[in-house]
């Protein structure tokens, strides 16, 4: 199936039925955003690609790195895009010196903060703004940040497994630098990969949201399944409906 047209015609079609003139994107550096907002500037339709360097170690400047490589590039092949690029490191320590929290907390509290800056930029805008979470991450174990990166208008890669991101990524012609990258979140500043943090791989993942439970597993398997379920279950909180209390 062709991912690429379906997406980009569901951006136009979604765009022009909410009135809005485009797309705010977060570019981060990863996969996963350098596919989405290029899928946006293929619209055709004005988009802001924004980078939000909150520089924490050797990691963010690695991040930063390659999102100022994904930037140059959409600017330069697509007339339609626009880029900004917002330091938000002193937003981040003020409010980290004033609030209190934990080292998950402190995590959190950058992708919290990147949102708000998005959200700003598209009132100023009137754009939406873009979701860059894969189908494993959204659906699958929840590795996102509840309105953090979680906090977005719409999905266009949501349906996708990371693999497939990987294939659309070859197709649009990624900058390679980007494609070869390990994926990371980018929130802890040590370094840690995505792989490090669930201690499974995207492909082990994807085996086992899909896999036949009737069939026999191996050691590796056993243990990449109970990984699974044990995020899938920590985090599904953020996968459905906030709970409401219902009086009536």
């Amino acid at each position: 199936m062709n991912y690429k047209n379906k997406i980009i015609d569901w951006l136009k079609d979604y765009a022009m039925k909410s009135n809005v003139r485009g797309f705010v994107v977060g570019v981060s550096g990863g996969i996963d955003s350098a596919v989405t907002s290029t899928l946006c500037a293929l619209t055709g339709l004005p988009v802001v690609a924004v980078g939000l360097p909150i520089p924490t170690g050797f990691e963010a400047k690695v991040l930063q790195s390659r999102s100022d490589l994904q930037l140059d590039w959409l600017k330069e092949k697509y007339p339609n895009v626009t880029t900004e690029v917002i330091s938000l490191d002193e937003v981040y320590d003020v409010f980290s010196e004033v609030v209190g929290s934990t080292d998950l907390g402190y995590a959190n509290m950058k992708a919290r903060i990147r949102m708000t800056a998005l959200y700003a930029i598209a009132a100023r805008e009137n754009s939406l703004v873009v979701g860059t979470g894969n189908k494993v991450e959204d659906f699958g174990i929840g590795f996102f940040t509840k309105y953090g990166d979680g906090g977005v208008d719409i999905s266009p890669i949501a349906d996708l497994m990371k693999t497939e991101v990987f294939e659309l990524a070859q197709e649009l012609e990624i900058p390679q630098e980007i494609q070869d990258a390990p994926p990371t979140d980018g929130l802890w500043g040590d370094g840690r990969t995505d792989e490090d943090q669930i201690n499974a791989t995207y492909a082990e993942l994807e085996w086992a949201m899909t896999y036949n439970k009737e069939e026999r597993l191996l050691p590796r398997q056993e243990e990449v399944i109970k990984i699974y379920e044990k995020l899938h279950a920590a985090n599904k909180h953020k996968m459905i409906p906030i709970p409401v209390c219902k009086l009536k």
